[in-house]
């Protein structure tokens, strides 16, 4: 696999983990705090939206820099990635899922109930970190 440019792969992971760390201080906030505070709301749909487009744009990095075929729509680029054995196939049917996510967050966020966005934060994130984390190993490797 090629990685050419670490500098772009790196850029892309310092915003991924920035993203990260804030969607965990949200968390750690509880979700009392996270109902109550609309800020609290709002930062996490903002942090939410910037780490998944981080994991798709280190993607589309990686399909660009290895010749892979073009995705067709944000949800296809995970599906590239484990057509070429980046990922497994049920890792890119999760992160698909989570760029659907993202395309109701910037095209319907007045339809995504607050449940969900908070549902996310606890049950997805360690996703986008294990793939972070693939990325990084694949750079350095």
């Amino acid at each position: 696999m090629v990685l050419s440019d670490k500098e772009v792969v790196s850029t892309l992971c310092s915003e991924l983990n920035t993203a990260m760390d804030a969607l965990d201080d949200i968390v750690s906030s509880g979700q009392e705090e996270f109902m109550a505070n609309r800020h609290i709301r709002g930062s996490a749909k903002y942090h939410l939206l910037v780490a998944i487009e981080a994991v798709l744009d280190l993607s589309s990095h990686l399909i660009t820099q290895n010749s892979w075929r073009f995705p067709e729509d944000y949800a296809d680029t995970f599906l590239v990635m484990a057509e070429n054995g980046f990922i497994s196939r049920d890792e890119a049917e999760h992160l698909a899922d989570m760029a659907r996510f993202r395309n109701r967050l910037v095209h319907q966020y007045w339809k995504i109930d607050d449940d969900v966005i908070w549902d996310i934060l606890i049950k997805d994130r360690d996703d986008i970190i294990r793939y972070n984390e693939k990325i990084l190993c694949a750079v350095n490797s």
